[in-house]
């Protein structure tokens, strides 16, 4: 058996699949990653939870014809044990995921994510974690006479133990979401998936058990992931990515979130890739089994999608895409 370590400089990269949409947005993610980084020396682990007490039905890949594909584009089953979350929160995957992972810098992808770019050309400094800053101000909400978005963010890091006045962006307005260290969890990277998946599994469990009283009135669905994030990469000496992480959500990587977005709102050069791996006779077959593949691209609806909006005036939020979507009956998940 091969070595699991990957070679000096390189990384491994990790993503949760499951049986359904996860599978096929696994295969895009494996395949866009061997066309575009053929040469890449880590090792692409997708973590797949075990059946047990916090899973109704087996969430396993079953299909024989995916895992075929998906092991002949190299990749390796990662089996984890879901001990805290499971089907209650899937999102907790990617933390309890991370146990399984061997000891070396890692990368951490959601699924929905295909890889365009050469991944040698980002200035990953794992020792300083960092995550995805493609997000839109989901938490925490500002309730009336309720705590502010200050005091609940510090109830957080106090409850730690960590400092929260470094982590504030003092370019940005008291109050304002963007101030605060909050992150997209579609893509976050350390040097030690043992280290970090504990302090993440700490921070998540205990905000979900026994929550500040700030966060009262507060919802914990399904941001936990996000909420916990940036406590941990803050513990770790990490924040906010620096322009050498620009090709993560950039010309490297693309997390799309859904097919119609991607169609709606991503680059040429995303739509070519998405396109290119789609097109493999080997995984077409097994693509069209999943309804948006089959209707967005194969069937063209997604050139429809792309035709409603100008990608260089795109509405400032996601919901108003999935409106314009949702009325022309063009939103699939």
């Amino acid at each position: 058996m091969a070595e699991a370590t990957p070679p000096q400089g390189a990384f491994n990269i990790l993503a949760v699949v499951q049986s359904g949409r996860l599978q096929y947005e696994a295969l895009l993610l494996a395949a866009s990653l061997r066309a575009s980084n053929p040469g890449f020396a880590g090792r692409l682990y997708l973590a797949e939870p075990q059946p047990g007490p916090l899973w109704r039905q087996d969430p396993r890949v079953a299909d024989t014809d995916v895992r075929a594909a998906l092991e002949a584009l190299g990749v390796e089953f990662l089996p984890f044990a879901s001990r805290v979350f499971g089907e209650s929160y899937p999102h907790g995957n990617k933390i309890e995921a991370l146990a399984a992972l061997p000891e070396a810098p890692f990368l951490f992808l959601d699924t929905d994510t295909l890889v365009t770019g050469d991944l040698g050309a980002v200035g990953f400094d794992f020792a300083r974690p960092s995550a995805s800053m493609r997000r839109e101000g989901t938490w925490p909400k500002q309730e009336l006479y309720g705590p502010t978005p200050s005091q609940v963010w510090k109830s957080l890091y106090d409850r730690f133990g960590l400092e929260f006045a470094p982590t504030l962006d003092l370019a940005e307005p008291e109050e304002y979401w963007r101030r605060f260290l909050y992150f997209n969890a579609g893509w976050f990277f350390h040097q030690s998936p043992s280290a970090f998946g504990a302090r993440f599994l700490e921070y998540a469990r205990e905000i979900r058990d026994n929550p500040p009283e700030a966060l009262v009135v507060q919802e914990l669905y399904p941001w936990l992931d996000q909420i916990a994030l940036p406590l941990v990469i803050h513990a770790f000496g990490g924040g906010r990515p620096g322009p050498e992480l620009a090709g993560l959500d950039g010309d490297v990587t693309c997390h799309y979130r859904t097919l119609p977005l991607l169609y709606a709102r991503e680059s040429d050069a995303v739509v070519e890739m998405l396109e290119a791996v789609a097109g493999q006779q080997e995984l077409r077959k097994i693509l069209r089994r999943h309804e948006p593949a089959k209707l967005m691209i194969y069937q063209n609806r997604g050139r429809k999608v792309r035709a409603l909006f100008d990608r260089a005036d795109l509405p400032r939020r996601e919901q108003a895409i999935r409106s314009v979507l949702k009325k022309e009956g063009l939103w699939l998940r």
